[in-house]
C-alpha cells in the first residue's frame, strides 16, 4: 500500500514539474489564467464558407456570442426558422434538424439539433497556430 502511495505522489510531482515548462502553440508560458483572445473579425464570405468535408455543418458568417440559446429561447431561429428565413434572407434550418433519432419528422426542432453552436461555429479571420496543409474534400 505504501509503495502505491509513493508511486502516485511521484507521478503527481513529475507531471507538475513537466507542466511548468510547457508552452502553448502561441509561445506563451502556460498560465493559470486564460488570456482574452485577440479581437478577430468574423469572415463574411458571400455565398457562404466552403465546407472542408462531406456533411460538415456550415460555418456561421456572423457573430453568435451574444445569441441566447437555452431551453426556452433559441436566438438563431429568429432568422433561420421556417417562418422568418425568407424575410431575413437567411438560410433555412435543414430538414434533418426536425428529425428524431428514428427518422420521424417533428413539428419543432429536434432536441438533438436545438443547440446550434454545438456544431455550427463562427469563422474567424485568425492565422493558424501551426503550419497546416489540410485540403478538404472538393
Amino acid at each position: 500500500m505504501a509503495l502505491k502511495t509513493i508511486a502516485a505522489l511521484a507521478a503527481i510531482f513529475l507531471s507538475t514539474a513537466v507542466l511548468a515548462d510547457v508552452q502553448s502553440l502561441r509561445g506563451d508560458k502556460l498560465d493559470t489564467m486564460a488570456k482574452k483572445p485577440a479581437n478577430m473579425k468574423i469572415v463574411n464570405i458571400k455565398g457562404g464558407i466552403e465546407r472542408s468535408f462531406k456533411l460538415q455543418p456550415p460555418m456561421v458568417p456572423h457573430e453568435v456570442d451574444k445569441y441566447e440559446i437555452n431551453l426556452k429561447i433559441n436566438g438563431c431561429m429568429k432568422c433561420h426558422s421556417e417562418d422568418t428565413y425568407e424575410k431575413e434572407k437567411a438560410p433555412k434550418v435543414g430538414e434533418s434538424h426536425y428529425m428524431d433519432r428514428d427518422g420521424k419528422m417533428l413539428k419543432s426542432l429536434s432536441s438533438r439539433r436545438y443547440f446550434c453552436t454545438q456544431c455550427h461555429a463562427a469563422q474567424m479571420g485568425a492565422d493558424p497556430l501551426v503550419q497546416n496543409n489540410f485540403q478538404g474534400a472538393k
